[in-house]
């Protein structure tokens, strides 16, 4: 590998590249679902290649093949050469990627169970448990349950000396019941929305979450939400959500913006722009007194926990808010050196045939104080939102609607009668502001959420977000009915 890599470099230096790298990347997926006691799916993926990026007078070029033989690393590398003079013939400003980084060491995942030495008949085993246990519910009518193991391999290597290898081991399952009556569909999903919660870890958190013994407390929970009331219409009350909603909340309201190629307007024709422009830095009331948030590449479990990012940057911790101020963004070397910084280590691609872009690592609300029945006792009148379904925000992350799973009336302290079709709504610096608490450590979750689309050519990003529920004032509710 080391050898097929230096060949690269020296090529691409020697053809007058400013700067060169190269990422040799090897992945292998499998998943599987059930649905209704049937196994649905059974996908076995593999994939190796690499990809090399080159900087030739100030502008970018990248290549990339499947084929790991000398001949292709010299005609990649040559045509890699050729887009970068190509995209340096289009006015724009220089590439300047700031300090040399000339990491160098070896990474993996801390797992106590290598999920791959699990045989497949106690994985689907698993999956049809869970199955049997919400088929015990009379009236769910659609039962399903995915597991997903992923382990990738990465070599990076560039012309400042940096030499690096990880690997990455990701586990993921969820189960998901649905029911059907009276004009109403409900589902209930456990224990992420959206199919699974994903980690990265081993098979000891598929143990942690015991899919087949949350199975039938799900498949009750959406049966009852077929006859439960609907979400108060277009009313402001308080809102706890839930850590899992939480962990979207900040996903979509703060990940997102303080992505800092969002903000320089390079995403702006797919994913938007930004509110949090560079003006705010340091100087802008994201939230309340009681809101920190973190990104970092470095908490277990964490989708986001890696050794290095793909420019070869070490996996460090940045405050983002501190105590309600926004203090930093998501950034590369390139876009750092910018605002005279240097990156914090967030450029991340998809594949080794995708070029790094900035991406979320683990975006967290730091947890506060509270325990959770005290803050609902501490509520006088409210709703309690928990688990994802739908949400929707601008291409500059300030409005937005998020509707949850579930919820529950609370009234004087007490949580009170089940609620269908929740939805608020807010604006994202005045909804942040409302939060005048959040639960402590005990309470706090590190969420996955493995689907995270951006880029052109698309790619979908793991990232990671910790989280515990949190208490927010005046937020208008009901306003969507879905």
């Amino acid at each position: 590998m080391q050898t097929l890599m230096s060949r690269a470099l020296d090529l691409a230096q020697s053809h007058g590249a400013q700067y060169a790298d190269i990422r040799l990347v090897e992945n292998r997926t499998e998943s599987m679902q059930v649905k209704n006691g049937v196994v649905e799916s059974l996908n076995f993926s593999d994939s190796m290649g690499f990809g090399v990026r080159v900087l030739v007078n100030g502008a970018w070029g990248f290549s990339s093949s499947l084929y790991l033989t000398e001949e292709e690393i010299d005609r990649v590398t040559k045509q890699a050469m050729e887009i970068g003079r190509a995209s340096g013939l289009v006015h724009g400003e220089k590439v300047d990627l700031g300090p040399p980084v000339a990491s160098r060491g070896t990474y993996l995942t801390p797992v106590a169970i290598d999920p791959f030495t699990i045989s497949l008949e106690e994985r689907l085993g698993v999956l049809l448990a869970a199955d049997a246990e919400m088929a015990r519910v009379q009236g769910v009518r659609v039962r399903q349950s995915n597991l997903v193991i992923i382990r990738e391999k990465k070599w990076f290597a560039n012309t400042e000396s940096a030499y690096t290898e990880q690997t990455i081991i990701e586990t993921g399952g969820g189960i998901v019941a649905t029911a059907v009556g009276d004009g109403e569909v409900q589902s209930r999903s456990y224990p992420n929305s959206f199919g699974r919660q994903q980690v990265t870890g081993g098979w000891e958190v598929v143990l942690k979450w015991d899919l087949p013994g949350n199975s039938e407390r799900i498949g009750r929970e959406a049966v009852a939400l077929l006859s439960a009331e609907p979400c108060p219409a277009d009313t402001t009350t308080t809102v706890i959500l839930g850590g899992d909603q939480v962990a979207l909340q900040v996903h979509e309201s703060c990940g997102h913006p303080i992505e800092l190629d969002r903000v320089f307007g390079s995403e702006a024709a797919y994913a938007g722009t930004s509110f949090l422009t560079t003006e705010k830095l340091g100087s802008f009331r994201y939230g309340s007194e009681v809101v920190n948030i973190t990104a970092d590449s470095v908490r277990p479990l964490g989708l986001g926990t890696f050794g290095w990012d793909d420019e070869g940057v070490p996996a460090q911790s940045t405050p983002i808010v501190q105590n309600g101020d926004f203090v930093g963004y998501l950034m590369s070397r390139e876009t750092a050196s910018k605002l005279s910084m240097a990156s914090n280590g967030c450029m991340r691609a998809s594949s080794w045939n995708r070029i790094p872009l900035i991406r979320m690592t683990n975006v967290s609300l730091e947890p506060g104080e509270w325990d959770l029945e005290d803050l609902i006792a501490d509520t006088d009148q409210g709703i309690y939102m928990m688990t994802n379904r739908s949400w929707s925000i601008d291409d500059r992350r300030y409005n937005f609607q998020f509707g949850t799973e579930m919820g529950y009336e609370i009234s004087k302290g007490k949580l009170g009668r089940m609620l269908r079709n929740c939805t608020y709504t807010g604006i994202t610096p005045e909804f942040w502001n409302s939060c005048d608490a959040i639960c402590n450590q005990v309470h706090w979750t590190m969420w996955g959420t493995p689907n995270c689309g951006k880029g052109q050519p698309s790619q979908i990003a793991h990232t990671g977000h910790g989280a515990a529920p949190a208490r927010f004032r005046n937020v208008r509710v009901g306003v969507y009915r879905q």
